[in-house]
């Protein structure tokens, strides 16, 4: 359903732009942005996936991957659709780019997925699939409910999100793993749409002005970001800037989405 959306502003010519993410979408009346799920309607912005859900599941926490936040603890992961950034290596391609409403058909409040996480024995709440910064009113308002009932919020997130609308969602998250997808500007521009910095000073936010405990994710994509100068670059950037006690995961890659055949290599330096 349809909910009023924030972190947006009017133009002078009738539109309207979102404040959420780097993107800046700038909507005519009835345009969705790139993330598809945020859309001008009468002239403000709305959440179109407000309360939907594209799925429930009871995780390990390990699983986020989170393994020194309350390691052992079970965790209810739920996402809705769309996407904020276009990666054409994206390990969850038919959720986070899907365009077909028809994948969201549960529906669930705040307070009912606080409480599914209650009766389940869950010990938290992921929020992840898709990227929870672009349904941040809908996570925002489900970690509060959560808050009440004394259970933990977890964002799994790329973190490509303007300051001031991160600052009250990682208020309400205790832990976040961010996926920081490689350490040059040219890969997330090439395969993203997207850029370095931002992600790069969101990690720093998290760490350093939040109370929110970090670990970060790196998927390896063969040819593409895993040549060890790069590893060396993104590995010395996380214990000079962040530190040495933040867990960085690596991952392996696997075929999906676009790339359902192998990518063609970069040439290496």
């Amino acid at each position: 359903m349809n909910h009023p959306g924030r972190w947006w502003h009017t133009l002078p010519d009738g539109r309207i732009q979102c404040d959420l993410c780097p993107r800046d979408c700038q909507l005519h009346e009835g345009q969705r942005g790139a993330c598809f799920v945020r859309q001008m309607v009468d002239g403000a912005m709305q959440l179109t996936t407000y309360g939907r859900s594209s799925g429930f599941c009871i995780d390990p926490i390990e699983k986020k991957p989170l393994n020194h936040f309350y390691p052992g603890s079970s965790i209810l992961s739920f996402g809705t659709a769309g996407c904020n950034l276009a990666c054409k290596f994206c390990q969850n391609w038919d959720i986070s780019k899907s365009k077909d409403m028809d994948r969201l058909m549960d529906s669930a409040s705040p307070q009912a997925i606080a409480q599914a996480a209650k009766r389940y024995g869950a010990d938290a709440v992921a929020y992840t699939y898709n990227d929870p910064v672009i349904f941040a009113e809908y996570a925002i308002d489900t970690a509060l409910a959560c808050r009440e009932l004394g259970i933990r919020n977890v964002a799994v997130t790329a973190g490509y999100i303007h300051p001031e609308p991160a600052r009250e969602f990682f208020a309400v998250m205790d832990a976040a793993n961010v996926d920081l997808k490689a350490f040059t500007d040219s890969f997330y521009h090439k395969l993203c749409v997207a850029h370095l910095q931002p992600i790069l000073d969101i990690l720093a936010y998290i760490h350093h002005e939040t109370d929110c405990w970090l670990e970060i994710t790196t998927l390896l994509i063969p040819g593409q970001n895993d040549t060890p100068s790069e590893i060396n670059e993104l590995a010395t950037w996380v214990a000079k800037e962040l530190g040495p006690d933040v867990p960085l995961h690596f991952t392996a890659f696997h075929l999906t989405g676009r790339w359902a055949t192998f990518p063609p290599r970069r040439r290496h330096a």
